[in-house]
């Protein structure tokens, strides 16, 4: 495996003290602040409650492993009546600036135990209007901050009708235009360039509008055939654009990885793709949890030449895997180039 597992792992387990996070932490955000030396981590979290509300916690590092919790309440949360009422999910952060750029999914109505399939009595939408209440599809949503305690949500940078999701910015701009990478999920079968939920690339001027999007890649291996979306925040290398994404397997379900290696004045332009997965659901705790077989990179950080990359375990708890950014722009350059 490409990607070495911390056999420490998991490295962040839920907290039984607090109620808002004493069931599940899993797909975290995380960047390095060079002022403090440190590592900055936003991870998703819920408790056991029937509504299963989700929230984001704040922990910081100095070694990138080994996590201390800021706070015993979420730093960011749902907005009680508002379009974010079920929660905020899956962030992902990049840095313009001082200041640090959230996106995050969220839906109207709380999930409630999805993994139980269990009757959700607390939505009840409109019987007629917008059709996405009745799915309680997940819209993204852009936050800003400066110090991961204090944020100002922007609001929605996904069409709601999509029920877009694993929506990633690049960290610069290119070409004097935002870039970002998601997963719209009902863009797919007739009409659309894919059958299944692939990843797609768009621009803007201004964060909040993205008029057009194409499509980047979809799923073309077996361990990519139920759906594809994007991981964690692109990595920039003197030879391209290094973006790890997730794909789904029918035939079991499972969520695996690969990587991408895009380039540089032109991310929809793919010079690189794994064939085989470089990470799986392996262990113990990867294997059987609240999402049984997944492994979900949302966040990585590069000190040096090392590369770490934090990922949620069966929806229940975070890891860490590592890896030489060298070596992985030299097998994605080598053993991995399209054409």
């Amino acid at each position: 495996m490409l990607l070495k597992k911390y056999a420490g792992n998991p490295i962040l387990l839920p907290n039984p003290a607090n109620e808002w996070e004493n069931l599940m932490v899993l797909n975290p955000a995380v960047v390095y602040d060079e002022v403090k030396q440190e590592f900055v981590m936003l991870y998703r979290a819920a408790g056991d409650t029937e509504m299963h509300l989700i929230y984001l916690g704040l922990a910081t590092s100095k070694d990138g492993i080994h996590f201390v919790r800021q706070s015993d309440q979420p730093v960011l949360g749902p907005t009680e009546d508002n379009a974010d009422a079920g929660g905020v999910e899956d962030p992902r952060l990049v840095q313009f600036g001082e200041w640090y750029f959230l996106t995050y999914a969220s839906r109207p109505y709380a999930p409630g135990r999805y993994w139980l399939q269990a009757p959700r009595p607390w939505v009840n939408p409109p019987e007629v209007g917008p059709q996405f209440l009745k799915w309680n599809d997940t819209v993204t949503y852009l936050a800003i901050t400066k110090d991961f305690i204090h944020y100002k949500k922007l609001g929605r940078i996904t069409d709601t009708r999509t029920d877009d999701r694993d929506v990633i910015l690049f960290p610069e701009t290119v070409g004097g235009q935002f870039i970002r990478v998601s997963r719209p999920m009902y863009w797919c079968g007739k009409g659309y360039p894919c059958e299944k939920p692939a990843i797609w690339i768009a621009k803007s001027h201004d964060l909040m509008e993205w008029p057009h999007s194409e499509l980047l890649i979809k799923g073309e291996q077996w361990w990519e055939t139920r759906k594809i979306g994007g991981g964690c925040p692109p990595i920039k290398t003197a030879d391209g654009w290094i973006l790890l994404y997730h794909g789904v397997c029918d035939a079991d379900g499972e969520y695996r990885v690969g990587a991408l290696l895009l380039d540089l004045d032109d991310p929809a332009k793919v010079i690189a793709r794994t064939k085989d997965p470089i990470m799986w659901a392996e262990e113990p705790y990867e294997k059987k949890g609240f999402y049984n077989g997944c492994v979900f990179p949302t966040g990585n950080v590069v000190v040096g030449d090392e590369m770490y990359i934090y990922y949620g375990s069966s929806d229940s708890v975070i890891c860490l895997a590592t890896c030489s950014l060298k070596e992985l722009t030299a097998f994605l350059k080598n053993e991995c180039r399209i054409g």
